[in-house]
């Protein structure tokens, strides 16, 4: 695969469209066009492929007065020609119906200029119905490519990108992590056991640094939605590192961002049309800049209960969705037809482009919803199997159940098939500070979330996690290992699709209590002279290797049984401060028994009895040990058991 950001390639070895062939041979390449052409600069999508459901594709061209322009084509019907309030931009609409794959000769006529260019057409690789997603039988396993590990050829400064530094004592600035980095470590996450990646936005983040303290490393700012950015590779690069991961059994989450994109981004110094942002009219006072003092700009209240707040007055409704997440992440609106199209193309052709198993919607419910459920709607027509995971951040289980597919708690239907499960992360937050009692504290709370599943269209279609790039890690500033092994063991054993964080296997902490930099840190032997090497078992500590081994026992057992996958789900009222979760399948049994107190405990076998059963010698996955469940069972304090028998 090789995609240029600028020049659609004219390709020789093409097949033909009937009838074209002296056009084809007239086209030109953008970087060949002279003074006497008409000018484009830029056309997105970069190429596309013949036999989607939808035949239709919309161009947006980019180029100085080409609103103007009359478009002409072989091959194919223009549907219609959008003319934007910017004369610097024109939609064209294609319909592809029965096209075959090849180049497509597109003429541009303005005035006495006149300019063919050859448009790439492909073949699909395969039906969009063969295209796997992520569900439950996963385990996603999710880092920041700049904070991961680098590359033996990166480059520390590179030409043409707006001013930057990488320096990893500054947490928020760029760190020099890159996907070469991350392909030489592919057999640390089949070490480790999961199954799926899911890597913060990969795309293009040309935003400068700000007082040499801040910078878009994360990866939300985006400024070329077709183009991965140069300091992590090239769009091969990507595609080589998916292609590998296949062959490893490792699935490719990626994150996009449809609620906002970067202050560079060229939509932003040129709007296309006046409601291609939400609340543009203060780029005017600011003079173009993102210093929002003096101006009407709106930021968002952050607050996402307004949009399915039966009682929401309009203001608390405008300040979530419409306002800006901040100053320096322009407001996209998804209610422009046409914004809405070029986003439902882009994750399209990144699915078929690079091949990707999955995407993470970012800020889902700060969007406008009718546009993003046609996006969901369309992208399942066409990809029945795929799976898409939205950011609903709110922690009660009713707001995220309403968004999940099917639901009929919501007037709308999302067709969003994965939700995530803050209420899962929240809880288990405070609980490990608590003591399990008779009723609220401790690990009742995850038993009082748990018990409202049938909120959920799907509860095996819920992304659970203990922890992510925007929240403190799971350990704080501590090292509470005992806490941690009850939390992943709640984790990767109930119903629901699991979400590792990188470095929780090796202990990794940190707080947002000065900068998201700090749950955002470099993993120890990714980059060129650390001295603490945690992707070897000889680099790790005891501490380290301790954890790692016990995550990783449990890891591949996960992987290899349908007990998690497709078992039932049981679960019992914390008794005696223990809490038990059982998953059931085929004659086969998990107990994931949880001491949820500070003291010793006592698991009253009779009680469990309707899972128990007979079994009598059962077998602790994460240890390897052998207890009796022919008598109670005694339980450390904090004690975490996951049996099978």
């Amino acid at each position: 695969m090789k995609t240029n950001h600028f020049i659609l390639a004219v390709s020789t070895l093409c097949v033909l469209l009937t009838g074209c062939d002296n056009a084809v041979k007239n086209t030109k390449m953008l970087s060949e066009l002279t003074e006497n052409d008409v000018q484009i600069s830029r056309i997105d999508p970069t190429d596309w492929f013949v036999g989607m459901k939808n035949p239709q594709l919309q161009l947006m061209v980019y180029g100085q007065g080409i609103r103007e322009a009359e478009v002409s084509t072989q091959g194919a019907k223009i549907d219609s020609l959008v003319r934007l309030d910017s004369p610097n931009y024109l939609l064209v609409y294609l319909n592809l119906s029965g096209v075959d794959a090849g180049t497509l000769p597109l003429t541009f006529k303005l005035g006495d200029k006149e300019t063919t260019v050859g448009y790439q057409l492909k073949q699909r690789e395969m039906k969009g119905a063969d295209r796997q997603g992520f569900d439950i039988s996963d385990v996603l396993y999710l880092l920041m490519p700049d904070r991961f590990a680098q590359g033996e050829h990166h480059q520390s400064q590179l030409d043409g990108m707006r001013s930057y530094k990488e320096d990893r004592s500054a947490p928020s600035l760029r760190h020099g992590g890159d996907l070469e980095g991350l392909r030489q470590h592919l057999d640390y996450f089949t070490e480790l056991g999961v199954t799926a990646l899911w890597f913060t936005p990969i795309l293009e983040n040309d935003s400068p640094d700000m007082m040499e303290t801040w910078s878009t490393y994360h990866g939300y700012a985006c400024t070329d939605y077709y183009r991965v950015d140069p300091r992590f590779g090239t769009n091969d690069d990507y595609r080589q590192l998916i292609d590998e991961c296949h062959a490893k059994g490792l699935k490719v989450v990626m994150d996009m961002i449809f609620n906002h994109c970067g202050f560079e981004h060229p939509w932003v110094a040129d709007l296309p049309s006046k409601d291609w942002l939400n609340l543009s009219d203060w780029l005017k006072q600011s003079g173009g800049k993102s210093d929002p003092r003096g101006t009407d700009f709106l930021q968002t209240s952050y607050k996402l209960t307004p949009v399915l707040d039966p009682y929401a007055s309009d203001i608390d409704r405008r300040e979530t969705v419409e306002g800006w997440f901040v100053s320096t992440m322009p407001d996209l609106n998804q209610e422009n037809p046409h914004l809405m199209r070029y986003l439902i193309q882009n994750s399209k052709w990144w699915i078929e482009t690079a091949g990707i198993d999955g995407i993470r919607m970012d800020t889902y419910p700060y969007a406008y919803r009718q546009p993003m459920a046609q996006w969901m709607k369309e992208l399942d027509e066409e990809y029945p199997n795929f799976n898409t995971v939205g950011e609903t951040w709110v922690t009660e289980p009713a707001y995220t159940a309403a968004w999940q597919k099917d639901s009929k708690l919501s007037d709308m239907n999302s067709y969003l098939k994965t939700v995530m499960d803050f209420s899962f992360q929240e809880k288990l937050d405070s609980a490990k500070h608590e003591e399990t009692d008779a009723w609220w504290m401790g690990m009742n709370r995850l038993y009082n979330s748990f018990c409202y599943d049938y909120l959920y269209p799907d509860p095996s279609s819920v992304m659970a996690f203990i922890d992510n790039h925007d929240t403190d890690r799971f350990l704080g500033d501590g090292c509470d290992s005992l806490a941690l092994k009850q939390a992943l063991a709640l984790l990767l054993t109930v119903r629901r699709i699991p979400q590792l964080y990188y470095g929780t296997e090796i202990l990794m902490n940190g707080t947002k209590k000065v900068t998201d930099g700090f749950v955002r840190k470099d993993f120890p032997g990714g980059f060129p002279g650390d001295d603490h090497n945690c992707f070897t078992a000889e680099g790790r500590s005891r501490a380290e290797n301790a954890m790692f081994r016990w995550l990783s026992r449990l890891l591949h057992w996960r992987k290899s049984t349908d007990l998690i996958a497709k078992g039932r789900q049981i679960q019992f009222i914390p008794n005696g401060g223990v809490y038990v979760i059982a998953r059931q399948h085929e004659g086969r049994t998990s107990l994931t028994v949880i001491n949820g107190t500070t003291k010793p405990a006592t698991l009253e076998v009779k009680r469990y009895a309707e899972v128990i059963g007979q079994a009598t010698r059962v077998k602790d996955v994460p240890t390897g040990r052998y207890y009796d469940l022919s008598s109670d069972l005694q339980l450390t304090p904090r004690q975490t058991l996951v049996l099978e028998y």
